[in-house]
């Protein structure tokens, strides 16, 4: 995935209010706020001081037309910070091949609503002669130790559910996959985070032991793309 313009380097002052952050552009020392499109923690990718990447909507008319795209970790890794990417890297990963699981369907849909418990699919799946494919995407920013990628960076009630929801599928006869879409290239590997979310933690290895594949895949990051590139290791804590 390309970016549609080149981004804009900044200093991040600070992030608030989940959704804004205040910047200063490189070369000017005027405060703006920015749109942050991450509901996450950000453990790691939000240290004031950090340089960060943002994109122009183009489009005057938003309160806060610029958004924040990259960050920057203490040891100069580029992170792709943007959660509504990642569905977009898995489309890309599944159609040109890179995820190789993911291959052999006839259709792919997105958004599609699905479950007991009102949710959304990232991605579905379909061929006329197999089970349908139930794919939940979730974007990963936190590495900690040596290369140890986590999720999440804060309690997810809603991750949660959306595990319930595969393992129902799965006991309905269907394929159910969590797919880790890891937006750094210094990750090697993919756990949950028990310490953040033990809950979310226990409900991963009932969700495995119930039939819900995981896959993980570290994208490349840069300042003009993002792409999927390698399969990661997976492991339960």
């Amino acid at each position: 995935m390309k970016f549609s313009s080149d981004l804009i380097p900044a200093t991040l002052i600070r992030r608030y209010k989940r959704f804004l952050a205040d910047v200063t552009l490189v070369g000017n020392d005027k405060v703006i706020t920015v749109h942050t499109p991450n509901t996450g923690t950000m453990l790691g990718c939000a240290e004031p001081g950090s340089r960060v990447w943002l994109q122009d909507s183009g489009n005057p008319a938003r309160k806060y037309p610029l958004g924040w795209e990259l960050s920057t970790s203490e040891t100069g890794t580029l992170i792709g910070v943007n959660t509504h990417l990642a569905n977009q890297l898995v489309r890309e990963g599944i159609e040109t091949g890179v995820i190789a699981e993911l291959q052999g369907y006839e259709s792919l849909c997105q958004e599609v609503r699905y479950g007991q418990e009102s949710s959304r699919i990232d991605v579905l799946l379909q061929h006329t002669a197999r089970p349908a494919c139930y794919i939940e995407v979730k974007n990963v920013t936190l590495v900690r130790g040596k290369g140890v990628a986590a999720f999440p960076d804060a309690v997810s009630q809603r991750g949660t559910k959306h595990l319930r929801e595969l393992t129902n599928l799965v006991q309905q006869g269907y394929r159910a996959v969590l797919l880790f879409c890891v937006q750094r290239a210094d990750a090697n590997l993919v756990e949950p985070a028990r310490d953040i979310d033990p809950t979310y933690a226990d409900t991963l290895r009932t969700a495995v032991n119930g039939g819900v594949e995981v896959l993980a895949y570290r994208a490349q990051v840069s300042t003009s793309a993002i792409t999927l590139q390698t399969r990661l290791p997976f492991r339960l804590a």
